[in-house]
């Protein structure tokens, strides 16, 4: 059954929106900036610096950067929800939402003002930073009324979304649904990977012999899927999934479990490994997601397709990451154009040979075009997404 991504609305460091965003991905802009959150040392984050839009009062429980990020994203894809509702029947538009730090910097701000006067500050509640808040959050602004539901597997989280939207337009338990992630920047995540040593204090470089950490983004990406091209006719072609519990934080260095998601997601989608035209690589720079990612592409994708990573541009945008990269694949199609690959040029000879994308690089011409795009997670939740022309 054919699923649309029938409009996109994002924000992230490179700007809001289709157009802005487009065309700083494919100029290969790099929205980088020095963060000193970690204590003793410096690193580099990719803050959004786009105005945001507020939360209106009526959300106002659920107000947090996290929350105008999503609303943000929102707002481009008003006019074709809106159709949907009056199409469907808002009980006919279901909400699936992916994210790991919900409205976290808000708790922050919070236990550092009761740290400094005794007391958490009134306009602050718990409900602000609950991991569940966003699809109740996107549900409410929207007015679908359909199933709503948040997943938080760290950075697959908005990917799985994806997912779960598919089966739910494939069963018939909705119409239409507004599906995508939403992640802000915080110190605890900031930090948090900084304990982990897997934070550079450089601008990352994914796949490089001088790569040496992740640098942290902050992004929104919300999807409108139907079975029917209300606006675009860009296709979900299909989504795999795995959870091969490898390590809490470490992946599996044979890519098993990656290498089970990409092929769930081929099955998905009626594809075969020659058919994919380009991959939008996880690409972390760190030493052991890039050892095993790149073993796992070499070995499957004979035919090396072009790949690029797009964290060395806008970061790496966690519970976001998943809905975030699909969305550059999207304005990849729309544009045929690839994402560049940007870093140093500087290959590890201990990795397999991949044919990453320079500047200006474009697909092939000939349809059907079919485009891959890989998230994997703590604890080994990975999941690989492939859109393309549709195929109806």
């Amino acid at each position: 059954m054919a699923t649309y991504l029938t409009d996109l609305g994002l924000v992230n460091a490179l700007g809001a929106g289709q157009q802005a965003v487009s065309q700083a991905l494919f100029s290969g802009e790099q929205a980088l900036s020095v963060c000193d959150w970690v204590p003793g040392r410096t690193t580099y984050t990719a803050a959004v610096s786009a105005n945001l839009a507020p939360v209106p009062d009526s959300l106002g429980l659920f107000a947090s950067r996290n929350a105008q990020l999503a609303i943000t994203a929102l707002h481009q894809i008003n006019t074709t929800v809106k159709q949907a509702l009056e199409r469907y029947g808002s009980q006919r538009v279901a909400v699936i939402a992916g994210t790991s730090t919900s409205g976290i910097a808000e708790g922050e701000t919070a236990i550092k003002a009761q740290l400094q006067t005794g007391q958490i500050p009134s306009h602050y509640h718990y409900r602000q930073q609950e991991i569940g808040n966003l699809s109740e959050l996107v549900a409410r602004f929207t007015g679908a009324t359909g199933p709503a539901y948040t997943l938080s597997t760290a950075c697959s989280s908005s990917a799985h979304a994806l997912g779960s939207a598919k089966r739910l337009l494939d069963v018939g338990l909705a119409d239409a649904v507004i599906v995508g992630g939403a992640d802000c920047l915080s110190r605890l995540t900031v930090n948090g990977f900084a304990a982990l040593d897997s934070v550079s204090s450089e601008p990352c470089v994914p796949f490089s012999v001088n790569r040496a950490g992740i640098n942290i983004g902050e992004a929104a990406a919300f999807f409108l899927v139907t079975r029917e091209p209300l606006l675009y006719d860009i296709e979900l072609l299909g989504v795999g999934a795995s959870s091969d519990a490898h390590h809490i934080s470490a992946p599996d260095p044979s890519g098993a479990g990656a290498e089970l998601a990409i092929r769930a997601a081929l099955t998905s989608a009626r594809c075969e490994l020659r058919e994919v035209n380009y991959i939008n690589l996880h690409g972390t720079g760190t030493p052991l997601n890039d050892a095993m990612e790149s073993e796992v592409v070499a070995r499957l994708f004979g035919h090396q397709p072009l790949c690029s990573s797009s964290k060395s541009q806008l970061g790496h945008t966690l519970g976001a990451a998943g809905a975030t990269e699909v969305a550059l694949c999207w304005l990849g199609l729309q544009a045929n154009r690839v994402p560049p690959h940007m870093w140093d040029n500087n290959p590890d000879p201990a990795l397999p040979e991949l044919q990453f994308a320079p500047l200006n690089s474009t697909l092939f011409p000939t349809a059907p075009r079919v485009l891959l795009s890989n998230s994997f997670a703590f604890g080994g939740n990975n999941a690989a997404v492939i859109l393309g022309d549709s195929r109806a």
